[in-house]
């Protein structure tokens, strides 16, 4: 009680003396610290936890193979015993919040992604940690909206302004977090709404930076600047980056698809772990988040395919080093979605940028051996994570600027660009939604930079059915249906049995010419009256099938009938004056 006591007299004192601009950017720079802090938090814990698997690796050799599993077995205890609730995936996660919960995120979100997180990873599953960064940040975003009575329009503010900050601290890179969040999270852009995503993206670079110091992710020196004799192959590599991203998406959707079928946890993590471990002694370079891999291919060096598996006497044969990096590359994906699907918590960051650098690398290994052309092995590792991360997320400009400032390589600004741009306009040639995008798309979820389609996915069916109509039993005669016209103020009656099961209904204008026949009241029954409605929607049903229906049937009420039960009526106006209420909160001023 004294908790909200304060909390009234802070807000009341806030409404007098602070505008909600002021307020907003306060809390900006509160939320980017905070989330600074959770990035962090996951970066110190993950190296401690790396640090004392690894040292226990060294002594006991292939140890390494089952440690990712154990990880992941630790991980679904805690969820299950500590946390009992699910944690979600991160930046998905985020996209529902906004479409679905009003911006709402559990508080356990603020603290539980992180120590999921930092046991899958640490222990070598092979996923990221931004995703589940972008998370926690985002609960700290959420919660303080929360807290603060902050209205819908504020509190996906703040959600963007975490989900930027929490980019800005991990990679250190606070101008791609920008990007990020206008492109991937945030919906609506306005001038106002760049301030707090600047504050809070600078706050949380500088918490990073504190703590983590300001070296970059992936040190890089550009030793060849950008040529026009080389444009073609920047554009014919950002078509192959394309068409590896739409082989990212389609795998990774496909073992999702078929962990869901697999009912028991148990089960999950002894098929996915096993699988894994097998994967893994052949390919160790695919254990971990992969950025010492990720170095090694911005090097130019591919030996490290070959570090600690049977095959290093092979390391000098170029046809054995193609093809263990085409092996490398396409069994990335599978080692994440094994590591998601046996229980684990993660990001696909790491997994893009890991497939990205190694393409790059065997894109112009290739070339350069065919005599073609001489091609930077250098230039296109780095290029390659630019055109992954464009391929896979659906975000060209988080790419290019994300790349550029993880390696300091604005030098190839235009490379970057051009590849981004290339991968990017193949994969939507073939794939409408990225990995992160597809489940809620696939459940009339998403929100797009379409505000109309927006305030649709936000409205719910269930909100806007209306049950004040008067009910008409089947076996009732005329008489019995004009003692029930005498007292409703509707003009349509839904005929229904005693188990509330639909069998037609019975409009006013076609009985207005004998309910005045009183000789009539005992010869005419409901059921010679009614008809069955063409045009009916069910409450699972999307608002976007609810619009197409009164477009069909150019109806003003449309019944909603779940499972052959009668629910209520939905009318057109009742639908349009929602819609209306929706729009003006989608749209409000912070």
């Amino acid at each position: 009680m004294a908790k909200q006591s304060l909390i009234r007299y802070f807000l009341k004192w806030r409404l007098r003396h602070m505008s909600n601009r002021q307020f907003m950017m306060i809390l900006s720079i509160i939320t980017g610290i905070s989330a600074g802090l959770g990035a962090v938090a996951i970066k110190n814990a993950v190296h401690f936890i790396s640090h004392l698997v690894k040292s226990i690796e060294q002594e006991y050799g292939f140890l390494f193979l089952v440690t990712p599993v154990i990880g992941i077995t630790l991980t679904v205890l805690f969820i299950k015993y500590v946390i009992k609730r699910p944690v979600r995936h991160g930046i998905p996660n985020v996209l529902y919040a906004v479409s679905k919960t009003q911006g709402e995120i559990n508080r356990h979100n603020m603290f539980s992604s992180i120590i999921a997180s930092s046991l899958t990873v640490g222990f070598g599953g092979s996923v990221g940690l931004e995703g589940p960064t972008v998370s926690t940040g985002a609960a700290i975003g959420s919660n303080i909206g929360q807290l603060f009575r902050l209205n819908y329009r504020q509190i996906t503010l703040l959600l963007g302004c975490a989900s930027a900050a929490a980019m800005a601290a991990i990679f250190k890179a606070p101008i791609a977090a920008i990007v990020f969040a206008l492109e991937v999270i945030m919906l609506d852009l306005t001038l106002f709404s760049l301030v707090p995503l600047l504050l809070a993206s600078a706050s949380a670079v500088l918490t990073s930076y504190l703590f983590l110091g300001q070296d970059v992710l992936y040190p890089f020196k550009v030793e060849q600047t950008f040529e026009m004799i080389d444009l073609p192959f920047y554009i014919l590599f950002g078509m192959v980056t394309g068409f590896v991203a739409i082989y990212f998406t389609r795998v990774y959707i496909f073992i999702e698809g078929l962990f869901e079928r697999i009912g028991k946890m148990r089960w999950r993590l002894l098929v996915g772990g096993g699988i894994l471990g097998g994967i893994l002694f052949f390919f160790p370079a695919l254990y971990g988040e992969g950025y010492k891999v990720i170095n090694e291919a911005l090097a130019g060096n591919p030996s490290y395919l070959f570090d600690g598996t049977l095959f290093e006497q092979w390391g000098d044969n170029f046809i054995i080093v193609a093809v263990f990096l085409c092996m490398v590359i396409s069994l990335k994906v599978v080692a994440a979605s094994l590591t998601f699907g046996s229980g684990g918590v993660g990001g696909i960051f790491a997994p893009t940028l890991f497939m990205g650098a190694n393409t790059g690398l065997l894109f112009a290994m290739v070339v350069n051996k065919l005599g073609f052309h001489q091609l930077s092995e250098n230039n296109f590792a780095l290029i390659g994570m630019a055109g992954l991360i464009a391929g896979v997320l659906h975000a060209p400009l988080t790419a290019l600027f994300l790349i550029a400032e993880l390696s300091g390589g604005y030098q190839l600004f235009l490379p970057l660009m051009i590849t981004a741009t290339a991968s990017f306009a193949t994969v939507k040639t073939f794939e409408k939604h990225s990995v992160y995008t597809h489940q809620l798309a696939r459940r009339k979820e998403l929100l797009t930079h379409d505000k109309d389609q927006n305030v649709l996915t936000m409205m719910n069916v269930n909100q806007l059915i209306e049950t004040d109509f008067a009910i008409v039993r089947p076996d009732a005669s005329l008489g019995d249906l004009v003692e029930v016209v005498s007292e409703a103020h509707r003009n349509l009656f839904p005929v229904v049995d005693e188990e509330g099961r639909l069998h037609g209904m019975v409009k006013m204008d076609d009985v207005r010419k004998i309910i005045f026949k009183p000789e009539l009241y005992d010869k005419v029954f409901v059921k010679d009256l009614m008809y069955m409605p063409a045009y009916y929607i069910s409450p699972d049903d999307s608002m976007e099938d609810l619009v197409e229906m009164f477009r069909k049937s150019n109806r003003f009420n449309i019944a909603v009938i779940d499972h052959g039960r009668y629910k209520g009526f939905i009318s057109r106006a009742n639908a349009f004056t929602a819609y209306r209420n929706h729009l003006k909160m989608f749209s409000a001023a912070y």
